[in-house]
């Protein structure tokens, strides 16, 4: 099948999709967020959002964890019912299901979040109250937005290399060791990414793409060109 043809399907999917995410949302309630993303506009990914757990819109950008699978490509699989929280503290639960047109090949998105602050605080209490309260477990915290600048700002900051020291204060291993883990998360599948990663770590454009070259030296994808 030629390309305009799977473009055309995959069309077709994300419009059958579009009430798909309403019914989600309305069956969920307040609490409820389901947002289609088409992988093809990494950029402004969101083609249909109902609810507003993370106050995306359309023509909003994918989030961290849709730019991994992004990274992943056609060997991205669904990840069902994960649990991460957003700057501001709210607790999410969240599955991410991946849709492929009819050659197998990755092309969007189908993501459901659910709000579970309140419930997380009601059973600490319960668990308080009959005396088997835990220790609270480690929650990543995931940046979603509309702008996809702040979303690659926010994976490069939280970064142990880049969050405990100045990009002067690398070394030439840990500077590839970066490049090649913001490769790993998607960060350069992002039109104009490399350009603006080279400005939040105030390193040259030319820089940055000889680092990403080096890092993808051993991994096989091909650096972007200017």
């Amino acid at each position: 099948m030629n390309e305009p043809a799977l473009d055309a399907e995959r069309d077709a999917v994300l419009a059958a999709l579009r009430p798909v995410v309403d019914g989600i949302a309305a069956t969920f309630g307040p609490v409820c967020e389901a947002v289609l993303h088409d992988y093809r506009r990494p950029e402004r990914s969101v083609v249909a959002v109902a609810g507003a757990v993370t106050g995306r819109t359309v023509g909003g950008a994918m989030s961290e964890i849709g730019m991994r699978v992004l990274a992943r490509g056609d060997e991205a699989h669904d990840e069902l019912n994960y649990v991460t929280r957003t700057p501001d503290g709210t607790l999410l639960k969240s599955s991410t299901m991946v849709l492929r047109d009819s050659t197998g090949a990755v092309f969007g998105a189908l993501c459901v979040n659910l709000d579970v602050t309140a419930v997380d605080r009601a059973h600490a209490l319960l668990g308080a109250l009959a005396g088997t309260a835990r220790a609270p477990a480690h929650v990543p915290a995931t940046t979603f937005g509309d702008d996809i600048d702040a979303v690659v700002d926010a994976i490069v900051d939280a970064h142990p290399l880049r969050r405990d020291t100045s990009w002067a204060a690398l070394d030439r291993d840990r500077r590839l060791q970066l490049f090649r883990d913001l490769d790993g998360r998607g960060v350069f599948a992002v039109r104009r990414s490399v350009e603006h990663v080279a400005t939040r770590l105030g390193i040259s454009r030319a820089s940055a793409y000889h680092y990403l070259s080096q890092a993808r030296a051993d991994t096989g994808p091909a650096a972007d060109t200017p």
